[in-house]
């Protein structure tokens, strides 16, 4: 058999020598690690393959072209891309490549770049980590807490989401390390505005702010570059608790400069200050005897203020709640919050104080009184309350009328009222009088049967004989009572025919004795007695008295004694 020749004409060894050749010097230039530039030249599911001029083509998985995660891989056939040399060969003999690794060392260039000439980066706020917040600038970047803004910030998580300018503090492109900070920016910023807002600051101005920060006693608003306080006491002419119930962060307002000093920056704002204090012309808006309505903005032990309009509070006393209930408290009666009517009854505009009345806006059931209620009449009514110088009787809802100690009984020593008379009787009482001025309703209970003082000297005329207890025996005489409550005076001098030295040698306390009347005065109830006269008729006792003196005088004399006792 003859030997067949197998060798290459010396033609084509040569072109396969050149070609080797050439390859391998392709293969010397790609180096791992580096990034060149290929083109797409055919799309898989998983790959997109990349010639990049060697002897093998790249491959870069497919996702690396989507633009975020779950998105469609925006590439195509012929485009050009930046890839990374990852491996020059895989197990399929293809060279490993990554785009995005490409882009990432791309952007630290930049990044690098832009920190050689003191440039701003932007990006995206995408989480919180620890110490602060991390942001996508194309690769990942810390933003401190304390670089976030000029003044702490309470809730970071807020700021997720937010793109910004930041600066970069802090570049390590070997450990991956990048600082930024939007603090730096704020602070020039402001600096910068902080010039201009200078120019307009004075005392009068009005100017526009943005509420910073919010506290108990008030709001500081951000004027450009400074800030400024609202005190809460000038935000409103109107009652304020909280800030917070007018502003709140981040609101434009307008406001006035109160107080400003350029060597410290202090700033003092008011808002109410812009508008016209309505105190001005309350006294035309509200003259007296207005009936006007209103909430109730506050509760004090004695009264409630009602705020007409923002501003404008009057007081209502708590005297002047209800003609008839007394109220202890204003809250028994009314409710924080509630709309109430009212009259106006005086208004100081200086002093900035307006009285009102409630119970004005119903009739005073006093006026009423005199005719529902004659002098004279009688009424039935329960006992309310025993005090120690009378007993106050029901008459109406909310009004009593009072039985004085001394109109209980004609005759009886009351030293109580209480003796006769507990909380819950039921008693009938005559009209004595009815002051509508001072509220006050005056009854009497004796006054329900005669006074036996009227016809005591029809009962017993001067002369009589009768017989009585001694109720009192006192160094000038004894008192002696001659029918339930009316006692009369046995004098010293009127106890024996001789000289009586001491009246309990003669008399005591208890015992009965017979007794003459020698006079009386029913008008001061007063009526003198005799004993030493029992022994005398009557035509010698008048003589005796005659002969002493005028009978009128010594009943004087003897009635200045029974006053005494009474003292």
């Amino acid at each position: 058999m003859e030997n067949q020749n197998t060798s290459l004409p010396e033609a084509e060894v040569e072109d396969f020598a050149k070609l080797f050749e050439e390859s391998e010097k392709k293969s010397g230039q790609i180096e791992e690690g580096k990034v060149i530039r290929g083109t797409v030249i055919q799309l898989s599911k998983d790959f997109a393959v990349v010639d990049i001029g060697y002897k093998s083509e790249g491959q870069v998985p497919i996702h690396e072209f989507a633009a975020a995660p779950g998105q469609e891989p925006a590439v195509k056939v012929g485009d050009t891309v930046d890839v990374l040399v990852e491996a020059r060969e895989n197990d399929t003999g293809m060279v490993v490549l990554s785009k995005e690794k490409a882009d990432k060392m791309r952007i630290w260039d930049e990044i690098s770049a832009a920190c050689e000439r003191d440039e701003l980066v932007e990006g995206m706020i995408v989480g919180r980590v620890k110490g602060g917040l991390s942001v996508d600038i194309g690769v990942k970047a810390f933003l401190p807490g304390s670089q976030v803004d000029i003044r702490p910030v309470r809730n970071l998580d807020k700021m997720i989401g937010e793109k910004f300018k930041f600066k970069v503090i802090k570049f390590n492109k070997k450990r991956g390390n990048i600082v930024l900070s939007r603090r730096v920016l704020l602070e020039k910023e402001r600096e910068e505005l902080k010039k201009e807002t200078l120019k307009n600051l004075k005392e009068g101005a009005i100017l526009k702010g943005v509420v910073k920060n919010l506290t108990d006693y008030g709001a500081f608003i951000d004027l450009g570059g400074i800030d400024g306080l609202l005190h809460v006491t000038d935000m409103s002419w109107g009652r304020i608790g909280h800030p917070s119930e007018m502003f709140e962060v981040g609101q434009e307002v307008r406001v006035v400069v109160l107080k400003f000093d350029p060597a410290t920056e202090r700033v003092s704002l008011g808002l109410k200050q812009i508008q016209e204090d309505p105190w001005h012309r309350a006294d035309e808006k509200y003259p007296v005897g207005t009936r006007v309505k209103g909430k109730v903005v506050s509760l004090t032990d004695y009264g409630a203020f009602i705020e007409l309009e923002q501003g404008v509070e009057g007081l209502v006393h708590v005297s002047e709640m209800s003609w008839t209930k007394r109220v202890k408290h204003p809250s028994k009666l009314i409710a924080q919050g509630t709309e109430v009517e009212a009259v106006v009854l005086d208004i100081d505009p200086k002093a900035k104080r307006i009285s009102l009345g409630m119970k004005q806006i119903e009739p005073n059931p006093w006026t009423l009184l005199e005719d529902k209620y004659p002098i004279g009449s009688v009424i039935r009514g329960e006992v309310r309350n025993v005090t120690d110088f009378g007993v106050f009787v029901g008459v109406e809802e909310g009004i009593d009328g009072l039985v004085h100690v001394s109109d209980i009984s004609w005759n009886e020593r009351i030293k109580h009222p209480g003796e006769k008379f507990k909380k819950g009787d039921v008693v009938e009482a005559v009209v004595l009088n009815i002051d509508v001025e001072n509220e006050r309703f005056s009854l009497g209970i004796k006054q329900l049967g005669a006074d036996p003082w009227t016809t005591l000297a029809e009962r017993h005329p001067v002369g009589s004989k009768l017989r009585g207890k001694v109720t009192k025996v006192t160094d000038f005489g004894a008192f002696v009572e001659v029918e339930p409550g009316i006692e009369g005076l046995v004098h010293v001098s009127e106890m024996k025919d001789e000289r009586v030295e001491n009246p309990r040698d003669v008399v005591k306390e208890g015992e009965e004795v017979d007794v003459k009347v020698i006079d009386m005065d029913t008008q001061e109830r007063k009526v003198a007695l005799s004993i030493k006269a029992m022994n005398r008729d009557d035509d010698d006792y008048r003589e005796y008295l005659r002969k002493q003196g005028d009978a009128r005088a010594r009943l004087g004399d003897l009635m200045e004694k029974f006053n005494r006792r009474k003292g």
